[in-house]
């Protein structure tokens, strides 16, 4: 037997998609959006804010990786002020994970408007960072309401952003795969997922002006997301998660690095995943293709490129066998720390 629960998620997907968020607002019943960006993007907030005219009421361009929970107390805080109804979030995850923030705490609805190929606006899954811990879950209430994907908001993401990002993305597919939860429609998204993320990334890095390989790679990210969106993380988001909160690396570039390493430790155990894997990337070696991948589009080489001290791999492994999770093979401390010293030294 198998279950299947299909999300309830709205998606515009299109080039110049961006210009109907006032529709989108509108079709959501909000009057009084907050607009959510990182202070990089604040050009694009204010886009936005101007197409939504009196309906945006305030902006916050302090969106911070990993979300900590200082930077969601401030957002409450704006979010207060103006009274606002809802969330319009615009960038990658950072942003996209505070609206989901602001969903959690104070129930308001987001339209999303992705710029990276995280994928995580796809998810019902939210988290939030203290002390160097950060701490993740599910909850439907955080779901965007609108997703407007427009492939021409992509095309001045700079290469050393776009691989990365896109590899995020494949890892969403991969571990899904395996998931304990999976399902036939599952397979059938993060087959087409990865596959159209292995060809577009190349081309998006070689020439960030590509339209078509933006859009495919866009289309790509959608399905990885809604990959895990569905299904339960393992031991490979568990780790970036870890990697992330304790130690503050960047979000994208952790999961590019990590990837590989877990996939060779898991696929063995999974060969159901691991054929659907051969097939969209075209090798008879999933993990050696990654790390191929990975290297033709730009990813740092290994967990100590992104300043990971040898020393901090200790601390991570304790965190990461402190709390139960699904995945195919039980690592053991040894496991954990084969897979931590070679995605380390890359």
């Amino acid at each position: 037997m198998l279950v299947h629960d299909a999300l309830p998620m709205r998606v515009v997907f299109g080039p110049g998609a961006v210009d109907r968020v006032a529709e989108e607002a509108d079709r959501l019943g909000l009057r009084r959006l907050l607009v959510l960006s990182t202070p990089r993007q604040g050009g694009l907030a204010a886009r936005v804010a101007d197409l939504l005219g009196d309906r945006a009421v305030g902006t916050f361009d302090g969106a911070r990786m990993h979300v900590p929970v200082t930077t969601v107390a401030a957002a409450e805080d704006v979010a207060a002020a103006v009274r606002a109804d809802g969330c319009l979030a615009i960038g990658g995850g950072s942003t996209i994970g505070l609206a989901k923030a602001l969903s959690l705490r104070l129930g308001l609805p987001s339209v999303v408007v992705p710029t990276t190929y995280a994928g995580s606006e796809m998810t019902p899954v939210w988290g939030l960072t203290e002390a160097g811990r950060k701490t993740t879950g599910r909850d439907p209430v955080v779901l965007p309401s609108s997703v407007v994907y427009d492939p021409e908001l992509t095309h001045a993401l700079p290469a050393a952003v776009s691989g990365p990002s896109g590899l995020n993305a494949v890892a969403h597919a991969v571990e899904a795969l395996y998931a304990p939860d999976g399902t036939p429609v599952i397979s059938a998204m993060a087959e087409r997922g990865v596959r159209d993320l292995a060809a577009a990334l190349p081309l998006v890095v070689a020439d960030g002006a590509d339209a078509s390989a933006r859009s495919v790679a866009l289309e790509g990210a959608w399905l990885c997301g809604a990959c895990l969106g569905a299904t339960t993380m393992g031991l490979h988001h568990k780790l970036c998660h870890v990697l992330g909160g304790m130690l503050d690396l960047p979000h994208a570039e952790t999961h590019a690095i990590v990837l590989p390493h877990v996939a060779a430790f898991n696929l063995p155990a999974a060969p159901e995943a691991d054929a659907v894997l051969r097939r969209a990337l075209g090798t008879d070696d999933v993990p050696g293709a990654l790390r191929a991948l990975a290297r033709a589009v730009r990813v740092p080489d290994g967990l100590q490129a992104l300043g990971v001290r040898h020393e901090d791999l200790a601390r991570v492994a304790d965190e990461v066998l402190a709390a139960p999770y699904s995945n195919p093979l039980a690592p053991t401390r040894a496991d954990l720390e084969t897979i931590l010293e070679a995605a380390w030294r890359g």
